[in-house]
C-alpha cells in the first residue's frame, strides 16, 4: 500500500511540475488566441459595413517575468490584419520598477508598429496604470504619438463615414480608482451615432443605460488567468472577486441592460504570478455590420 501511495504522490508531483512549466513557459508565451466575431451595430450606416475593430488589453509591463514578447506578437498580428480601428484596454504597466521613464518607453516601443501603420488607435487606462502612479505620464506619452487616451469621453473614428453620425469610440475611465463616469462619457456621442464602448473593468457594464452600448469591450480579468476546463465559475479571479464579474467572452444576456452587449478579452499579461492556464493571451477582432 505504501509503495502505491508513493507512486501516486510521485506521479502527482510530476503532473504538477509539468503544469507549472506549461503555465509559465508555454501557454502565455507561445499561444495567442484570435477571437473573431461579426457584430450587428444599430445606426451603423451601410457605408461603414464591414468596419473591423481590433481589441487588446492588459499588457502588464513591469510584472516580474512579464510578457512583452507576446505583446509584440499581438501587435504584429493586429497590424497584419489591417483593421479599421484598434482599441487598447488599459493596464499597460504593472509596477513602477525599474522607473517611470523606462516603463513608459517600453510601452511606446510596443505601440510603435500601430502608430506606424496609421490605423486609428484609441486607449483607456486601467487600475494598475493609476496604482503605480503613471496615469499622467502614460497619457502624455500615448497622446504624443497620436493615440488618444479616453477618460469618460467619446470621439469619432477618423475615416468613418457620416460625419457627426459616424462611428464613435466611447472611453470610460477606470472603475478603480473611481474615475469612471458613464454619463459624462456618453454625453459626447451625437444622437443616433453608432458607437463602441471601451472600458477596462467589465463591472461598469451593468450601469450602462439600455441601448447605449450595443458593443462594449473590456479587459481586466485575464480570463481568470488560471482556469479549470469545464468549470467556468472556478477560475482564480472568480473565486477571489468580491463582486459579480464576467471573466471572459460574451456576457450573459441578463448581465447588462437591454440592447447592450459586452465582450471581455483575456488580455496578454499577468497579475501576481507569471502564469496562464486555460486562459491564453488574446486579441479580438469584431467586424461591424448594420443591424440590431
Amino acid at each position: 500500500m505504501k509503495r502505491w501511495l508513493g507512486r501516486i504522490i510521485a506521479a502527482l508531483g510530476v503532473v504538477l511540475v509539468l503544469l507549472v512549466v506549461y503555465g509559465v513557459l508555454v501557454e502565455p508565451r507561445f499561444i495567442l488566441d484570435e477571437e473573431r466575431a461579426d457584430v450587428p451595430l444599430p445606426q451603423l450606416g451601410q457605408e461603414d459595413a464591414g468596419t473591423t475593430v481590433a481589441v487588446v488589453s492588459d499588457w502588464q509591463i513591469g510584472m516580474w517575468f512579464d510578457n512583452d514578447g507576446m505583446v509584440e506578437d499581438a501587435v504584429e498580428t493586429i497590424v497584419a490584419a489591417d483593421p479599421d480601428v484598434v482599441l487598447l484596454g488599459g493596464d499597460f504597466v504593472y509596477s513602477s520598477d525599474p522607473g517611470v521613464e523606462v516603463q513608459v518607453d517600453r510601452v511606446l516601443s510596443l505601440v510603435e508598429p500601430l502608430v506606424e501603420s496609421g490605423v486609428p488607435t484609441f486607449a483607456v487606462l486601467g487600475n494598475h496604470d493609476y496604482a503605480v502612479g503613471m496615469a499622467d505620464e502614460l497619457t502624455a506619452a500615448l497622446e504624443g504619438v497620436g493615440i488618444p487616451v479616453l477618460e469618460n469621453e467619446a470621439v469619432p473614428v477618423d475615416g468613418a463615414a457620416g460625419g457627426a453620425a459616424g462611428l464613435h469610440v466611447v472611453g470610460i475611465g477606470a472603475l478603480r480608482p473611481g474615475v469612471a463616469d458613464i454619463d459624462e462619457a456618453l454625453a459626447d456621442v451625437p444622437d443616433g451615432a453608432p458607437r463602441v464602448v471601451l472600458a477596462h473593468n467589465p463591472s461598469v457594464f451593468p450601469d450602462l443605460p439600455p441601448g447605449s452600448a450595443p458593443l462594449t469591450v473590456a479587459g481586466h480579468t485575464h480570463c481568470g488567468q488560471i482556469a479549470i476546463p469545464g468549470l467556468p465559475g472556478w477560475s482564480y479571479i472568480e473565486l477571489t472577486e468580491q463582486e459579480e464579474v464576467v471573466t471572459e467572452g460574451w456576457a450573459p444576456e441578463d448581465y447588462g441592460a437591454e440592447g447592450n452587449r459586452m465582450f471581455v478579452t483575456c488580455g496578454i499579461g499577468f497579475s501576481l504570478i507569471p502564469a496562464r492556464i486555460n486562459a491564453p493571451p488574446q486579441v479580438a477582432f469584431f467586424e461591424l455590420q448594420p443591424g440590431s
